[in-house]
Order: structure tokens, then C-alpha cells, then sequence
């Protein structure tokens, strides 16, 4: 239990529904749908969308989507895979020939075809019981009157205006410049295209007017895109067999790659060998182990992780208890790794913006589900009829010829977003997610310890200080303490502070005992954890 001395709040209970988001319209939009008879899935859709119109530095139609499901009494956890892909003229031909040897975030070329909207559309046929008809009206409403700006929303856009200027997307800069918190914020022609989808579903993003002026946008710019690229994402989304560990009794979730939840899979059963460390959750002992084997699942990571239907991803190898063992054995507890054997740090960009959310519903259905741009404003290029803001994910693929994540035709990118769920005996103990572009792993393994090995409560586990170890450094937030950083220090480790903090999260304890379900939300973010 916190000290109620401190700033802070307390997990949120409830007992017939919840939700828990990084707004709180799309909190309240969950719930809307909970209450009025719709299930755990339906709500995520309907916050989801809301987040796309009044987060729209981290989320957008024009993004990517994963989930994990877990539909009550089935004991099984569903995965979708809502990531788009590479242009079919997308060859690594194509860019040596033209002299790019490196992709731009702020390019055409790093536009992937957006897969959202092919996600909600397909997990809705198959798991809810509402259409996108009747889900998207919430977010309609918020794009055409207009939604005031919060907090950590205006302080990420501000941080945005070069990426903004530099792709002339004036309409998000109004009087040229960031909105402030409490500015209204209206995108009509959002409401418009959220509309078309409203009453036609997928076919009137990926296809006619709505796809023409996205296809535009980016040939204007150079894109090799087309307008039959975008009529194939329509049916981009698939079902897929989710990735699993047993830890502590429990089983831990991710969806496969080209998403990167296998390291928090690779991570958790290095440090499972360890147990809780004496030093507790913000002692050095703990953090170090934390930090080494991060780093060498971000290694593997850099070597191997790529889209499957393409190249061969070792999962089976990654994820066997023998080889976590042997990379367990190379972290010393006295100093830190000078020299990984393989593969080095990431060679990405760390920084990337997100909306991650999880809902549970009366029946005990479990959603957990993630929607992205990438980075903040995807790539910056809005198709400006359309009002759709499109991402950048293709900037997680290499164009280096012979990699597993080299850009090809029709091919996934290396994926940063990633939602989780824990089970216990086959039923769904915990939807959870922690987002933050390549601090998600970090993110999601720093969480699940801190409330099931140091015993921290939901909302304590959220909120404590995060550290991330990236490009031959150590990125502490400020609540961690001086002298754990002095130490990490003399370990061998380059601690440096972070401006702004490791992304945000959201999770959802169901408490099957006694009929409870325990919520928290980051304070990282704008949003809360409602339930009824």
C-alpha cells in the first residue's frame, strides 16, 4: 500500500467492467460501450478511435495496431496482427540504385500502408458483438466539434513543430505554432473520412477517394505507393498464434514478431533465474541485472527480428530455457558488459509516440491493444483531404541488403508496439501494456516485476522510475535515486538523465477471489483507469 504522504494515487477497483487508457474521453468511451451492452472488445475499438482524433501525436487511423484477446471461459489468448506493409516497388534495388542508404523518418519512403483500421475492422467480425457504425461515433463527434488539448498532449507537439514545418503540415499547427493546454482543436476532414468508414467499413479507407488522397500525398513526396498497395492492406490484418513463457506460475503473452514482444519474453526468463534481488525494485543489484539483460535481448533483437512471412525468425532458438541460461551466466552482479559476442546496440531512434489501453468486461473478456504512429506524428505527412496523419514505421526497416529487416515488397518492418497479457491456469489474469517505441520490452519486464516479485500494487508498479540502457548508454528517469545512478556508474554503466520520461502504461488485474478487478494508469500521460 502507498504512503498517502507522498504524491501518488491508488489503483482503481471495480467489479462488473474497466477500462484504462491515456485519455480520459477514450476511458470514458470504453466504458460507454461497456455499459450499454457491448463487450471488452467493442470498448477498445471505440476508445481506440477516440484516442486517434485527441492524441494525435501518438495514435491515428493512418498508424499500425496489435491485440492480444482473451475471450472469457476458452482459456486461449487470440493475436492480431495489425501492422502494414512495405509498397511492392519497396526494393532494396530500388534505393541502391538511387543512391538512399538510409531512411528518413520524415519521408515517403518511410510510410508503410496503414493497417489500423484492417485490424478493427477484423478483430470486430470475429470477436464483438457492435459495428464500426455504431463504435465510431464518439470519435466523429470529437473531430467535428473539437476536443481541448491536455497536458502531456501539447507538451508532445511541441516537441514536433520542426517535423511538421519541414512536411508543410500547417492545418496541426494553427497561428503556426503547437496548441496550448485547454485549446480546442477541430479536424473536420478527420470527421469526415471516420464517417465514410462508419458507413462503408475498410473499403472506404482503402480504397476510392479516401486512399487516392493518401496515395497523393505520398507520390507528391516521392513515395513509391499505389493505390493498389493500398487496396491489399484492406485484408493486411491476420490472426496469429501469440508467443508465450511460463514465469512464476503464470503465463506471460506477446504477439509474434515482426513485433518485438519476444524480448520481454527473452527478458523475464533471464532474470526468472535470479529471483527478487535483495536490493529491492530501485536498488542497484536489481536494475543492473535489468539493464544487462535488456541489452542482450536488444541484441538479439538487432540480429534476427524481422517479418516471418519473409525471412526465418528463430523464435524457438530465442526463447529455450538452455540459451536464456547461458545469457543469464554472462551478466556479472560486480560490472557491467563491455562487449557483447554479437550484434551491438540498436542502431534505431529511441524516441516514438503511442496509445496503449486495455478493457475487461463483466463476462471477463480481456482486451489488450496498441495503436501507433511510430514516432510523434508518424512521418508528419498529413493527406490533407483525408485528414489522415500517416506513420513512419517503415523507418524500422534497414537498407542493408542480406539483413532479415531490409526493406523488400509487401514486407512488415520490425515492429516496436507491443501488447501484453498474463494468465493463470488458463484464464486471463492481467491485460497490460507499457508503451514507449524500443523502451516497450524494457517497459513491459520492468512492470511485471515490480508487482509480482517486489510486490508492488498496479498503479506503484506503474508509476516507479524508469531506467533504459540504449546506444552504449543508461537513460534514467529523475526518480531514480542518486546514489543507485553513482553506483550503476562505477559498475560501468554511462547513466544519463532523459528529458522526457520512458512512455506510459496501462494495466488491468482481474482478482477472480474475490470479484475484483484493480486498474492503474501513467502519470506519464493524461489518462486514468475508470471502472463501474
Amino acid at each position: 500500500m502507498r504512503d498517502f504522504h507522498f504524491p501518488g494515487r491508488s489503483p482503481v477497483l471495480a467489479t462488473h467492467g474497466m477500462a484504462a487508457t491515456s485519455m480520459p474521453a477514450a476511458t470514458l468511451a470504453a466504458l460507454d460501450v461497456l455499459r450499454a451492452g457491448g463487450n471488452a472488445l467493442d470498448a477498445a475499438v471505440a476508445a481506440v478511435a477516440v484516442l486517434c482524433v485527441v492524441e494525435p501525436a501518438s495514435t491515428g487511423i493512418g498508424g499500425d495496431c496489435f491485440c492480444l484477446y482473451a475471450p472469457a471461459g476458452q482459456k486461449k489468448v487470440v493475436a492480431l496482427n495489425g501492422s502494414g506493409r512495405a509498397p511492392a516497388a519497396a526494393t532494396i534495388d530500388w534505393y541502391e540504385k538511387h543512391g538512399i542508404a538510409a531512411l528518413e523518418n520524415t519521408s515517403a519512403h518511410a510510410v508503410t500502408v496503414p493497417g489500423a483500421i484492417s485490424a478493427w475492422e477484423t478483430l470486430l467480425a470475429a470477436h464483438g458483438t457492435k459495428g464500426l457504425d455504431e463504435l465510431l461515433q464518439p470519435a466523429i463527434a470529437y473531430a467535428e466539434q473539437g476536443h481541448p488539448i491536455h497536458s502531456r498532449v501539447a507538451n508532445d507537439w511541441i516537441g514536433a513543430i520542426p517535423k511538421l514545418q519541414k512536411n508543410g503540415t500547417h492545418k496541426f499547427l494553427p497561428n503556426g505554432g503547437a496548441p496550448k493546454m485547454g485549446d480546442m482543436f477541430v479536424q473536420a476532414e478527420l470527421a469526415a473520412t471516420l464517417k465514410a468508414i462508419a458507413k462503408h467499413g475498410s473499403k472506404a479507407f482503402y480504397e476510392g477517394p479516401i486512399a487516392a488522397d493518401m496515395v497523393a500525398a505520398l507520390r507528391a513526396r516521392g513515395g513509391l505507393h499505389t493505390e493498389a498497395d493500398f487496396a491489399a492492406g484492406r485484408t493486411a490484418a491476420q490472426f496469429v498464434d501469440p508467443i508465450t513463457i511460463d514465469w512464476q506460475g503464470r503465463q506471460v503473452w506477446q504477439c509474434p514478431p515482426n513485433g518485438q514482444g519476444l524480448l520481454v519474453l527473452m527478458i523475464l526468463g533471464m532474470l526468472e533465474g535470479y529471483g527478487p534481488a535483495p536490493d529491492g525494485a530501485l536498488g542497484t543489484t536489481r536494475l543492473h541485472r535489468h539493464i544487462e539483460a535488456c541489452r542482450l535481448a536488444f541484441r538479439d533483437r538487432d540480429a534476427f527480428l524481422a517479418d516471418p512471412g519473409q525471412v526465418e525468425v528463430p523464435v524457438g532458438k530465442l526463447l529455450d530455457r538452455s540459451y536464456l541460461e547461458e545469457l543469464r551466466r554472462m551478466i556479472r552482479d560486480d560490472a557491467a558488459m563491455k562487449h557483447m559476442p554479437a550484434a551491438g546496440e540498436s542502431a534505431l531512434p529511441v524516441h516514438a509516440d503511442t496509445v496503449y489501453l486495455c478493457v475487461v468486461d463483466r463476462d471477463g473478456n480481456a482486451c489488450s491493444f496498441i495503436n501507433s504512429l511510430f514516432e510523434g506524428f508518424g512521418s508528419g505527412i498529413l493527406a490533407e483531404k483525408s485528414g489522415v496523419m500517416l506513420q513512419n514505421r517503415g523507418f524500422g526497416f534497414r537498407l542493408e541488403r542480406g539483413h532479415p529487416n531490409c526493406i523488400a515488397p509487401n514486407k512488415r518492418p520490425m515492429h516496436t508496439i507491443i501488447p501484453g497479457m498474463v494468465t493463470q491456469d488458463g484464464e486471463a489474469v492481467m491485460p497490460y501494456g507499457v508503451m514507449g517505441g524500443h523502451f516497450q520490452p524494457m517497459g513491459h519486464s520492468l512492470f511485471l516485476t515490480n508487482h509480482f516479485d517486489y510486490g508492488l500494487d498496479i498503479q506503484e508498479a506503474i508509476d516507479l522510475a524508469r531506467i533504459f540502457p540504449f546506444k552504449g548508454k543508461v537513460q534514467a528517469e529523475r526518480g531514480i535515486p542518486a546514489d543507485v545512478i553513482d553506483r550503476l556508474n562505477r559498475m560501468g554503466h554511462a547513466v544519463e538523465h532523459v528529458d522526457k520520461p520512458h512512455g506510459g502504461g496501462q494495466a488491468i488485474f482481474i482478482d477472480r477471489k474475490r470479484g475484483v478487478l484493480v486498474g492503474g494508469s501513467d502519470p506519464r500521460k493524461d489518462g486514468l483507469a475508470l471502472g463501474y
